[in-house]
């Protein structure tokens, strides 16, 4: 069983400027939570109970949620509030949290290879916040986990996007093997719609083997000047072996602002208010 699941959360946020200047995006609430809870609570259910948070500066906001806040615990204990907190004490009786901070902000692939010490050499997850994903069943984490298990090779969640969004992506292309499954022969960041080898996108839900981190660290910058966590997975598919996932369940881009107003209008309608 996997059981690290490594959150990058360094990123600035700056298509919610001003609201991100002082607070991390990853804390911004759909409804009543926070987005990084939506990720952490989908690695516990996938087993994955360790959670290596890759910090930047301005994010204590982020380990402190993970914590016990005693004078909050104190005035609210015995009322009507107290339920409130029943989620986040849940994660923090399930889970472990452990934090390393990206002093520089050089990629995705750099993001991870900071993360290298909390997860050491063995298999693990990572889930971008931004991305929210809504299950009925198992979440996207687990349903990966459990493919892992078959393949025991690095593997990536995907969906199809229109042709004029390739772009905002990293993209790839291989061979069809079953159920939505494919062998990746092939991975472009944020290519053009001339260029992008198929529509198939990659989203933040990534299982890698912990040879990622040699790879990364023998990657050049790639688009932006970045180093790019799809460049390194070339070269691991070249080597060996990368299999890319058409998930089940329905994904928000809550990086952008019309994803995260949409995924907010879902969660309240369709959960919220059935608990509430």
């Amino acid at each position: 069983m996997i059981s690290k699941c490594m959150f990058p959360v360094a990123g600035y946020g700056t298509r919610f400027l001003p609201a991100t200047k002082s607070m991390p995006k990853e804390m911004l609430p759909i409804v009543n939570k926070p987005l990084v809870q939506y990720g952490v609570e989908e690695a516990i259910e996938a087993g994955m109970t360790t959670c290596a948070m890759v910090t930047g500066r301005g994010k204590r906001a982020i380990t402190d949620h993970f914590d016990i806040s005693y004078e909050l615990e104190h005035q609210i204990s015995g009322t009507s509030k107290e339920g409130y907190l029943d989620s986040i004490r849940n994660v923090l009786d399930k889970g472990i949290f452990t934090m390393v901070r990206q002093r520089e902000m050089k990629g995705l692939g750099h993001a991870i290879l900071t993360g290298e010490t909390l997860i050491g050499s063995e298999p693990f997850g990572v889930v971008l916040s931004d991305d929210l994903c809504i299950n009925e069943g198992p979440g996207v984490l687990a349903q990966m986990a459990e493919l892992y298990n078959q393949f025991r090779c690095s593997i990536v969640a995907i969906m199809e996007v229109p042709m004029e969004e390739v772009h905002k992506y990293g993209v790839i292309a291989g061979e069809s093997l079953k159920d939505g499954i494919y062998r990746v022969d092939k991975m472009v960041e944020k290519p053009s719609a001339d260029e992008a080898p198929s529509n198939l996108a990659i989203i933040g839900r990534y299982i890698l083997t912990p040879d990622i981190f040699d790879i990364i660290r023998e990657t050049p910058p790639g688009a932006n000047g970045e180093v790019q966590i799809t460049d390194a997975l070339q070269i691991q598919a070249d080597r060996g072996c990368v299999m890319a996932y058409k998930f089940k369940g329905r994904r928000f881009d809550c990086g952008s602002v019309p994803g995260f107003v949409e995924a907010t209008n879902h969660m309240y309608e369709n959960h919220y208010l059935k608990e509430s």
